[in-house]
């Protein structure tokens, strides 16, 4: 069997993918209501509700535990990956939006007075602790109902 029908099969990377999906497209959705119009590039973009990342490490942690057992090493270096991953996205990340927030002040005093170009930095980048949390109650959802042992 060749390696892509391989991967095909392999439900942990399967429901991985779908967690991810499923974050992202409630994001847009979320987004879409709120600022009642659509962009495409919000489905690749980072921050907001739910996480995407802490949807997909959470189906990858939980899909690896159900499918070599929760006390093997191998779940348990999905576990440590998921934990980490989930406190960058809220805690690093977020810290650095903060920062975008307040350099693109800076950048708006600083063009208006025709000092620099007007370059923005991107502000949403990490998320707050319920956008991770719902993100990670999604992906374990998402592999309790996609993988079987």
């Amino acid at each position: 069997m060749n390696p892509i029908t391989q991967a095909f099969q392999n439900q942990v990377l399967l429901s991985t993918l779908a967690a991810w999906v499923a974050a992202q497209t409630l994001k847009v959705l979320l987004a879409v209501k709120n600022r009642h119009h659509f962009d495409v590039r919000w489905f690749l973009g980072t921050g907001g509700m739910p996480s995407a990342h802490s949807a997909g490490v959470s189906a990858l942690a939980v899909g690896v535990g159900l499918q070599v057992g929760f006390h093997t090493p191998g779940f348990a270096v999905a576990a440590m990956f998921a934990l980490v991953t989930m406190f960058d996205a809220q805690g690093v990340r977020r810290a650095a939006g903060r920062q975008g927030i307040v350099l693109n002040k800076m950048i708006d005093e600083l063009y208006i007075r025709g000092q620099v170009s007007q370059e923005r930095v991107k502000e949403l980048l990490g998320h707050t602790p319920i956008e991770v949390f719902a993100g990670a109650a999604i992906g374990c959802l998402v592999a309790l109902l996609l993988c079987r042992s």
